[in-house]
């Protein structure tokens, strides 16, 4: 397991390494070859899930991003609502783009009517993506994949754990959109899928035909009420969630949603991110 305490670890054990590098330059140039036929070079994109940012505002939300220096945005309603004119979509869309920020999805849209179906879709249209990560009733998922092909845009379900009613793990999602249009997809939140049963390296590989997005956390334990915690801290094993990701060659984006002290959250954002990055590079 990709714990905090390994990755520390294997670090120095690296850095102690150096004096050795001559004798060991062949040993690593055969793994990286190795790791490279195996995608193990496939770059990943991170980024932030905007409910990170739920108790701040645009500004500071920009601010923490580029203190930590992630420049994907999962964009929330409450930085822009779900109703907004053309003049608040432009002033929020050039604000993010001043700032160098690249908002690459909507959501999580939660939708329980028609009426939000096509409220979700429009509001995409409008804001310039091509993916929604949303919850659609299941009622209303054969009117959503209607959407999804008058406008060309991915539906990404998002799986919220245990005590959600709708789709608590990957599986739940895949087994019910797998015969629909392939831009009916997920949006597999790792640590609700671990607390849900499901291990997050193995239903990235079960599902990655229809995998579009992915929400990254961490959590204490794989207890159904296990805690979000930083990332490294818990108990999701991150070097194999990075195997399966670089193994299926995922095009996506690695979202890192922070839902611990969201009132001060940005020591924990950057741990997490580092620590993300780390595993990549490790």
């Amino acid at each position: 397991m990709s714990t905090r305490r390994s990755f520390l670890g294997k670090t120095a054990l690296g850095i102690a390494g150096t004096a050795s590098l001559p004798l060991l330059g062949s040993a690593l140039n055969t793994t990286k070859n190795a790791s490279t036929q195996a995608g193990g070079d496939h770059p990943l994109d991170i980024g932030i899930a905007g409910y990170t940012f739920y108790k701040f505002d645009l500004e500071k939300t920009i601010s923490m991003m580029k203190r930590v220096g992630v420049t994907n945005l999962s964009l929330k309603e409450f930085h822009l609502p779900l109703n907004s004119n053309a003049e608040k979509i432009s002033e929020v869309k050039s604000k993010l783009k001043d700032a160098g920020i690249n908002i690459y999805t909507v959501g999580v849209i939660y939708m329980k009517s028609k009426e939000a179906v096509d409220q979700a879709f429009q509001y995409a249209k409008n804001v310039g993506v091509d993916m929604i990560v949303g919850v659609p009733n299941y009622e209303l998922l054969e009117y959503a994949e209607e959407k999804v092909k008058e406008h060309n845009i991915k539906l990404a379900i998002h799986n919220h754990g245990p005590e959600d009613k709708l789709y608590p793990s990957p599986k739940d999602i895949y087994d019910r959109i797998k015969d629909m249009d392939s831009r009916m997809g997920l949006c597999i939140d790792i640590g609700h899928a671990l607390r849900a049963g499901t291990l997050p390296e193995k239903a990235i590989r079960e599902y990655k035909e229809r995998l579009f997005d992915l929400h990254i956390k961490d959590v204490n334990s794989s207890a159904k009420d296990a805690k979000a915690i930083e990332i490294g801290r818990g108990a999701i094993d991150f070097a194999a969630v990075i195997e399966s990701l670089r193994k299926i060659k995922f095009q996506g984006v690695c979202s890192i949603e922070f839902e611990k002290d969201m009132s001060d959250p940005l020591a924990g954002i950057a741990e997490s991110v580092g620590f993300f990055k780390g595993v990549m590079k490790g």
